[in-house]
């Protein structure tokens, strides 16, 4: 693993994962490399191509400030590694290609970790709309309205990483991409973004608060916003709305269905096959089993192909066509 912020979440998961052992953690801060090593029992560095170099090392997990991602599993690819990224895959959909395209030279695997994805209560509402439950989809909206402190975006290491546009994008590149990607994944392939992006309360490059008006293939609407100006912090909520019914998702109280014909449909009765609860079983899978990772890089480059539209629109005024 490479980065122990966020990385430190997928060192456990590896720690737990059947099949796998975490080889070697690395970080910029030789004291959280020493430490984390010692609590998961493997070796450190503060040198990451000492890891790339490492034959005994199959898979190499990126979680660097989000504009190094591709970069860094290019050049793991090419060191005859598989890999994967934390969200998003990048901030430039143009270095998400690159990276497809380097592992399809190399033969090698690339994964995107998307939390929701590996829900199986998520699971359970694609099942749902795909079995036509609520109808027709016509409308989804996305509320993110989240509280982040100047600290924040002041701190991390290198320190101010996510405030400058050269590190990281902004309140949907970052935190919304999360939802970007579970509505694209529930919804299908999305052909027009209209958005509008401004900084409110922090002293950042990057935006805070951002709008985007999405059109779907399938002739649904949706609309996204996200914000960490909002205080207090109040979580994300969803709702998608079909011909026959709603769809409500709340982030911290759960998910529920409301048909015409059932107050409260019961989500366990759609069945979804054996599936893996994280990146690391994820991986084991894919490599040991052949399986498709969960979110390969094609699918990873989604979210970022409409995040970045809504920051073109933005800066133009109008809208932007994607071809997905």
């Amino acid at each position: 693993i490479m980065g122990l912020g966020r990385g430190r979440k997928a060192a456990e998961q590896i720690v737990e994962a059947e099949g796998a052992t975490l080889a070697c953690v690395c970080d910029l801060q030789e004291d959280k490399a020493k430490e984390k090593a010692e609590e998961f029992g493997c070796e450190w560095t503060t040198n990451y191509q000492e890891m790339f170099a490492r034959d005994d090392i199959d898979v190499l997990g990126v979680y660097t400030p989000s504009g190094t991602h591709c970069d860094y599993a290019i050049e793991a690819i090419q060191a005859g590694k598989h890999a994967f990224v934390t969200k998003p895959m990048d901030i430039l959909v143009e270095k998400c290609d690159a990276a497809i395209d380097a592992a399809k030279a190399a033969g090698k695997i690339l994964a995107v970790d998307f939390g929701n994805r590996f829900s199986v209560e998520n699971q359970r509402l694609k099942a749902a709309i795909s079995q036509g439950v609520i109808g027709k989809v016509f409308l989804c909206d996305v509320k993110m309205k989240w509280w982040r402190e100047q600290s924040y975006y002041n701190g991390g290491f290198p320190k101010g990483w996510r405030s400058r546009k050269e590190t990281e994008g902004g309140s949907i590149a970052n935190q919304g991409v999360h939802f970007v990607d579970l509505i694209y994944w529930l919804l299908g392939p999305v052909k027009e973004v209209y958005g509008r992006s401004t900084t409110v309360t922090h002293d950042i490059e990057t935006e805070d608060m951002t709008i985007a008006q999405l059109t779907f293939q399938s002739g649904a609407w949706g609309l996204i916003t996200t914000t960490t100006s909002s205080y207090p912090n109040l979580g994300t909520s969803m709702e998608i709305s079909g011909t026959e019914g709603t769809i409500k998702w709340n982030q911290r109280e759960g998910s529920e269905i409301i048909t015409k014909d059932e107050e409260s449909v019961d989500l366990e009765r759609f069945e979804i096959p054996g599936t893996v609860a994280n990146i690391a079983e994820d991986m084991v899978s894919v490599i040991t089993k052949g399986t498709s990772p969960v979110v390969p890089g094609e699918e990873g480059r989604k979210s970022v192909e409409i995040f970045c539209a809504a920051y073109e629109s933005a800066r133009t005024g109008v809208p932007v066509a994607i071809d997905q």
